[in-house]
């Protein structure tokens, strides 16, 4: 269907009109981050400083990255009482991307206060410069335009704003042209006085010029027509449709404005919304050659409890009841259709259920829905129908197995299939932040940690952390400070007190040669002396012990000589740290090395099985089963506690990579219900378990199970 839309407001067909109106709008507002880009995001705007989409994602990332919220500067905040508060501001943000462009954030290095960005690499020099002359530019353009001015000013200052924020090609230059028009045709009306008017004033006069408007030229070609209901609308029309005539939406209340005298003292004659709601609906009755639609809410969209038609619709459906008899009493029972919700609804597709003795609906894609509804529930369809080609591959890299270990199911979808099921929309803040939650915690967290094991001073590492703008502002930040820190000093002092004397951690490059003539490469971060150290501000879980275990036998098995161990460091309750020891895996290089690839070849062996399949294998659940089982202990119990998730905290029956191939959330007895494979026995398989689960999970962990020592 081919549609004409008449009556569009001015600032909808020209874009540099679109600008002006939002600037206008912008100016007594807080300016947030999202507020910004959205203008910046506008096609003259994007052309005047050559901003593509690639441009506009890497201008959030920084604007995201370096604590932007709102306000241009700390005087800007001032009629919000927060003009003390630097933090968080454009200016604040700016500085540290400017900053960025010449440093980096080694070694927490504040230069003037200011913490640099770590994210603006050469490439991004020049648009570093054309964001930060945009930010310059709307502030510039923001104090012309906050003060009271005469209307000749008015128009001056737009303009001026106009040409500093906006550019169009040759063939649009009419678009800045129609806008100088529109403020001649201002300042000619407003010739006779020199009086000052102020924002709100300005606006109002610009709102009535860049309203939409009636227009003719696209009525009666053959098209459909979308318009808006206004008086003088009634051409004739072979069907007009009238839609959302809700009860208190039609017809129009009258807005009571301050300036209009005449609402003190109204007269005959003069004009009223209401009535000229209802003339409409008359105009449009008449209009109508053929056939007239009418559309409104009949049921609250939240209680679905009926509603009302408005009261010029019901005054028709009652002229109509007295005028015709119709087939089932009321004539309005032949005339109302109250259509379903839902499209895929059967009574769509029903022969005389809504509407004559046809069906609604055409859409084939809802029939099959209509169709799911009324035919008996099928059992859902497994997530594959059967395995996956191996990958033949000769190199297998270290941090894959690590990935695979952490999330098997997860992994495959990633590599496998290509599918990532994460929620990757970053959405911009334009709040200040009064208190952090968790996750943010955590990050301050970490980031501590991280200065603090790289050799930075305290001070400078609290510091640069509050630099960066993500702590609540002002002292509302020092309490998390307060709390973080004693954390972080207690396992800085744990993970230096377990390799004391061994020097800074450092990266191994490993290559193992395994059976079949694959091999195993890859770089081990955090090698210590003879330990492989992890250090984690999180609470010590199955996928940091797991990925410990990887590295470390990889490194084993590429250094047997070295007796290596691996120690993994975190939180476990408010003031204690957890370590989770792994002693070195024999008395001699033989035995190492031997028990490293024996190990690796279980791990490898259940990779291959997992990157044609998603196993049955989930790392805390896995774990805790294993755990259970070393200790004797009621593996299902142990096991659904970690899988299942309570009312305030989500765990992995709940994570979508779970859910989409088991094909929904799934309790635990579901999982233990599924006996083993034909091909999942023999050495390296627990003949005792009956569940394929639990025969996974103890070969995923018995292993580390055997040499792991978990405390304080």
């Amino acid at each position: 269907l081919r549609v004409r839309l008449a009556d569009r407001s001015i600032r909808q067909t020209n874009p540099v009109l679109g600008v002006v109106a939002e600037l206008v709008d912008l100016v007594d507002q807080r300016l947030t981050a999202s507020q910004l880009l959205d203008l910046a995001d506008r096609e003259p705007v994007r052309r005047r400083f050559r901003l593509d989409d690639d441009d506009l994602a890497r201008m959030q990332d920084w604007v995201a990255d370096s604590g932007i919220r709102w306000g241009l500067d700390a005087a800007h905040r001032a009629p919000f009482k927060l003009d003390a508060l630097h933090a968080n501001t454009w200016r604040a943000g700016l500085d540290r991307i400017l900053t960025g462009v010449t440093m980096t954030e080694d070694e927490q290095r504040l230069f003037g206060g200011v913490l640099p960005l770590d994210d603006v690499e050469s490439g991004a020099i020049g648009l570093a410069g054309r964001f930060a002359e945009l930010v310059d530019r709307i502030t510039a353009a923001v104090d012309a335009l906050a003060e009271p001015q005469t209307v000749a000013d008015w128009a001056a200052n737009i303009a001026t704003a106009t040409d500093e924020l906006t550019a169009t090609s040759p063939r649009d230059a009419w678009q800045r042209a129609e806008l100088q028009r529109l403020l001649d045709d201002v300042v000619e009306q407003s010739a006779q006085s020199d009086s000052r008017i102020a924002l709100p004033e300005i606006r109002s006069l610009l709102a009535e010029r860049l309203q939409g408007r009636p227009t003719r030229g696209n009525f009666r070609t053959g098209h459909l027509t979308i318009c808006t209901l206004v008086p003088m609308r009634s051409v004739p029309h072979r069907v007009v449709c009238l839609l959302g005539l809700d009860d208190g939406v039609f017809p129009r209340k009258a807005p009571r404005d301050g300036d209009d005298l005449m609402v003190d003292d109204p007269r005959i004659g003069e004009r009223d919304p209401r009535t000229e709601d209802r003339q409409m609906l008359l105009d449009a009755l008449l209009a109508a050659t053929d056939r007239l639609i009418v559309t409104y809410a009949g049921n609250d969209e939240r209680t679905n409890t009926p509603r009302p038609a408005a009261v010029p619709v019901g005054e028709l459906l009652d002229v109509i009841d007295a005028t015709v008899r119709g087939d089932r009493g009321p004539a309005r029972h032949d005339l109302v259709v109250r259509h379903p919700l839902q499209p895929f609804d059967p009574r769509n597709f029903t022969r005389g259920r809504l509407h004559g003795d046809e069906p609604w609906s055409f859409d084939h894609v809802t029939l099959e829905g209509a169709r799911a509804l009324t035919r008996p529930r099928e059992r859902p369809r497994p997530f594959l129908a059967g395995k996956l080609a191996p990958i033949e591959a000769q190199l297998v890299e270290i941090d894959d197995l690590v990935r695979f270990a952490q999330h098997p199911v997860r992994a495959f979808l990633r590599r496998r299939l290509r599918i990532s099921l994460a929620d990757f929309s970053d959405e911009i803040e334009d709040d200040l932040s009064v208190e952090l939650d968790g996750l943010g915690r955590w990050g301050v967290g970490q980031r501590l940690l991280d200065a603090r094991l790289a050799g930075i001073d305290a001070r400078t590492a609290a510091l640069a952390e509050i630099a960066r703008g993500t702590l609540p502002p002002g002292v509302l930040g020092k309490p998390v400070i307060d709390e973080v820190f004693p954390i972080v000093e207690t396992i800085v002092t744990a993970a230096r007190d377990l390799v004391d004397g061994a020097g800074p951690a450092g990266s191994v490059d490993v290559r193992v040669r395994l059976a079949g003539g694959r091999e195993l490469g890859g770089t081990v971060p955090g090698v210590s002396g003879d330990t492989l150290r992890t250090v984690t501000y999180s609470r010590v879980a199955p996928k940091h012990r797991m990925a410990s275990w990887v590295r470390l036998l990889a490194l084993t098995a590429a250094d047997p000589e070295r007796a290596y161990g691996a120690a993994t460091i975190g939180r476990a309750g408010r003031s204690s740290v957890a370590i989770a020891r792994v002693r070195p895996l024999g008395r001699d290089a033989h035995d190492r090395r031997r028990a490293a690839l024996d190990q690796l070849a279980t791990l490898l062996d259940l990779h291959d099985r997992g990157m044609r399949e998603p196993l049955p294998l989930y790392c805390a659940t896995s774990a805790a089963y294993a755990e259970a089982r070393a200790k004797g202990h009621d593996a299902a119990t142990s096991a659904g506690d970690a899988w299942t998730s309570t009312y305030d905290f989500d765990r992995e029956d709940k994570e979508l990579e779970h859910q989409l191939v088991l094909g929904g959330v799934l309790t635990i007895g579901d999982l233990l219900a599924e006996p083993p494979r034909p091909d999942e026995h023999g050495p390296g398989w627990d003949a005792g378990e009956t569940t394929r689960l639990g025969r996974c999970a103890r070969r995923m962990w018995d292993g580390l199970l055997a040499c792991e020592e978990f405390g304080a």
